[in-house]
């Protein structure tokens, strides 16, 4: 498994609640954009509609080597999940008020796939908070070793 993408902003701005993996639909020059590297996943989530999930605002650079007919970086891309798995989905994002946004894209067995989460958005407060904690965590193991 070749990790290609993460998207940090997600576990900054989100409670991560559950994640499954999906395959995504691409063209082409998409997939020779993402051996590259060349993605981002910073401003991307995932909408349900029409019984089928959406990634939108991911975006695949455009493929230097590719023609005139080239993709547009920034298109929706269907995603690949079972039946059950996008009704159940579905049906939490409506109820709860949940969000699925995309944590990470990678490659596995030459196929592309993302790892989207049910979140639920972080208050104010949470943020402070979780960055309070990181900052404490760091001195800590500073301070262990400085000791050693």
């Amino acid at each position: 498994m070749k990790m290609i993408a993460t998207n940090r902003k997600a576990y900054h701005n989100y409670h991560v609640l559950d994640s499954l993996e999906a395959g995504i639909v691409l063209t082409g020059t998409e997939i020779k954009s993402i051996r590259a590297g060349r993605v981002s996943l910073g401003d991307a989530y995932v909408k349900p509609e029409g019984g089928e999930l959406w990634l939108l605002n991911a975006h695949i650079a455009r493929y230097e080597a590719g023609s005139y007919q080239s993709h547009v970086p920034t298109r929706p891309r269907k995603l690949l999940l079972h039946r059950k798995e996008i009704d159940s989905l579905t049906s939490q994002i409506v109820e709860k008020g949940l969000t699925l946004v995309p944590l990470k894209l990678y490659i596995k067995g030459g196929i592309a796939k993302t790892e989207i989460a049910l979140a639920k958005g972080k208050k104010l407060y949470d943020k402070r908070e979780s960055i309070a904690r990181r900052d404490s965590k760091r001195k800590i193991e500073r301070a262990l070793k400085v000791r050693k």
